[in-house]
């Protein structure tokens, strides 16, 4: 690997960190790694956040490439997008 590669990779790593460094969006990845999907109403009764605080952290987590977004009528449900995250939260809190 050369370093610019490796650079790369730790940019990105450094990225995504940032990206999940917040209790609440920690807390949407849970859920969602627990469930595959929900609904942002879903989300509000599971974590007892104000949706728009929550609809922030989701929008930001999207634009973010961390997670998808799929509406159908007046839903927008939300998932996983890049498994890593359900890989690093897993291994941080079992404390690999």
């Amino acid at each position: 690997m050369n370093i610019l590669t490796h650079k790369k990779q730790l940019e990105d790593a450094a990225y995504t960190l940032k990206a999940l460094a917040n209790e609440t969006r920690l807390s949407i990845v849970i859920q969602l790694a627990k469930h595959e999907e929900k609904t942002v109403s879903e989300l509000v009764n599971d974590l007892n956040c104000e949706q728009s605080l929550l609809s922030h952290h989701l929008t930001d987590m999207r634009a973010k490439r961390i997670l998808n977004c799929r509406k159908s009528g007046k839903n927008c449900y939300y998932s996983i997008k890049d498994e890593r995250v359900i890989q690093l939260l897993d291994c941080i809190l079992k404390k690999c």
